[in-house]
């Protein structure tokens, strides 16, 4: 089995994967399974309140998962036309979207990335991963697959092989509703 085939079959058993972003290394895994979630945060000493972003192929992957119903055209085409790319936006959520997703919040971070690898994963697991910096709470987000192996590597059953995208910073994040940053990319 090759390295992708490993990473795509570990996501559809529920398991954490890290792959490359447009940045760092993440970690992610099936956003409507609580077990994956659970071992994601396990994995990453994180606390679920704080929610997780979801990343994505298209626009479409993620339309379940927001309320689109709050949002006014304008502030959707605005979102839109920042994809895909290294920009996360935080959206109302839907009904859809679990409290293990979107921590104490009644909004939902997603992003439609522009990395091939990640795009190629998510259209084969035929929806959007959760996606955190791939570092232990404290350390530094991973930048290749070796720092992968030596943070994480005996809590992961894959890690998608593959550079980032060159950018040495996380992905912005701006408010769909105020267009707000939150944090710079």
């Amino acid at each position: 089995m090759d390295n992708f085939s490993q990473a795509l079959a570990a996501l559809q058993q529920g398991e954490v994967i890290a792959y490359p972003t447009e940045g760092v290394f993440g970690v992610g895994c099936d956003p409507d399974s609580p077990e994956a979630i659970q071992k994601l945060l396990t994995l990453k000493q994180r606390p679920a309140e704080k929610g997780l972003i979801l990343i994505a192929a298209s626009y479409a992957q993620l339309q379940p998962y927001i309320d689109e119903s709050q949002l006014s055209e304008q502030q959707l085409e605005t979102v839109k036309a920042s994809w895909p790319g290294p920009y996360t936006w935080i959206m109302p959520s839907s009904e859809r979207t679990s409290t293990w997703v979107s921590g104490q919040f009644d909004s939902i971070a997603v992003r439609v990335t522009d990395h091939p690898l990640v795009q190629k994963i998510c259209l084969a697991f035929g929806k959007p991963m959760t996606s955190t910096s791939a570092n232990l709470s404290g350390l530094a987000p991973c930048m290749s697959t070796e720092e992968v192996e030596l943070q994480l590597g005996d809590q992961l059953v894959a890690i998608l092989a593959g550079e980032t995208g060159g950018r040495d910073k996380p992905s912005e994040i701006r408010d769909a509703k105020t267009l707000q940053l939150i944090r710079q990319g």
